[in-house]
């Protein structure tokens, strides 16, 4: 192989048009890490308010945008077992994956059943860890719950609208657009309504029986944070995953008193750090991928030099599942 790869850099914060195509060294696995051959990488919202700056985390530049993707193993760092050249992965590496090559702390590997392309693995980690950890770890659904999901045509709606039916929940799907909708309905979604409709509240409500939902995957934030909590039931459960509007919003606890609402925010990169949830989740998840329950939904597929476009396209919205981009288009 070469000394030097094309890469995404970021030198300074800001828009998707912040990004850069260069050549850069090929990145050589230290102590505890692999080198892998990228095949896919999935963009996620957070991708894009890293690179803005907007982030959970400080942003510290330059850096190569890019949490979580999948190849192949190309080499082991000093100190690495349990894994081998040519075996394909997908992993969380926080940073760095729109490139040729990327390293990675082996720690982050996660096994890819044979069964799921390159771009399907790419899809898998990130939005299904997530789902799976607000549906079940915070957010306690049982069989036979109501779960609301927003922005249900996304990356991580789809995944949320799969695995709610794979675990037996009746799901309310909320979307932009019909045929954002129509996606919904075909992944099982019970009852679909654009997120517009001037009654959307009342209809949620409507949906689980006149009393609300027990249990919210919350990603808009801002104003439609207040609808959140007017369509959740008593003793109900709002998990706080994102903020796609990247609006303030507001919360008056005295709302939670009247109703003993809960409101739990998640983060994956924490939780992936509970060695036995993150197990519970990868097994869970293993099965129905295998089975077929559960299948990852790729949406459009950019080379690397469309990375900006990839971005803006996902900020604005026009993408349903996964972004991804192919470093070897």
């Amino acid at each position: 192989m070469t000394d030097t790869m094309q890469a995404i850099r970021v030198e300074r914060l800001g828009p998707p048009d912040v990004m850069q195509l260069q050549d850069v060294p090929v990145p050589q696995p230290g102590p505890g890490e692999v080198r892998i051959e990228v095949e896919a990488v999935g963009i996620n919202f957070a991708d894009a308010l890293a690179v803005a700056g907007e982030y959970l985390t400080r942003t510290r530049v330059p850096y190569t945008p890019g949490m979580e993707f999948a190849g192949r193993i190309e080499s082991l760092g000093e100190g690495v077992s349990g894994v081998q050249p040519g075996q394909r992965v997908a992993a969380l590496g926080g940073s760095g994956a729109l490139a040729r090559y990327a390293t990675v702390n082996a720690a982050g590997l996660i096994p890819v059943p044979q069964s799921l392309s390159g771009a399907q693995a790419a899809a898998f980690p990130v939005s299904y860890f997530t789902a799976y950890h607000g549906l079940k770890t915070l957010g306690r659904g049982q069989a036979g719950d109501w779960v609301l999901v927003q922005a249900a045509a996304g990356a991580l709606g789809t995944a949320s609208v799969q695995l709610a039916k794979a675990l037996g929940l009746n799901v309310v799907a909320l979307a932009s657009t019909e045929e954002k909708l129509d996606l919904a309905r075909r992944l099982g979604a019970d009852v679909t309504l654009l997120q517009d409709d001037p009654e959307r509240v009342q209809k949620v409500r409507d949906a689980a029986g006149g009393k609300g939902v027990p249990l919210i995957l919350e990603v808009v934030g801002g104003a439609r944070f207040q609808e959140s909590l007017d369509m959740a039931a008593s003793q109900g459960r709002i998990i706080v995953i994102g903020n796609a509007s990247r609006e303030q919003a507001n919360l008056r606890p005295v709302e939670l008193m009247k109703r003993n609402l809960t409101v739990t925010g998640l983060w994956l990169t924490s939780l992936m750090g509970d060695r036995q949830a993150t197990a519970e989740a990868a097994q869970v998840l293993g099965e129905l991928v295998a089975s077929g329950q559960v299948v990852p939904q790729v949406g459009p597929t950019y080379p690397l030099s469309q990375s900006a476009q990839a971005f803006q396209d996902l900020l604005d919205r026009k993408t349903t599942g996964k972004v991804i981009i192919e470093p070897g288009q």
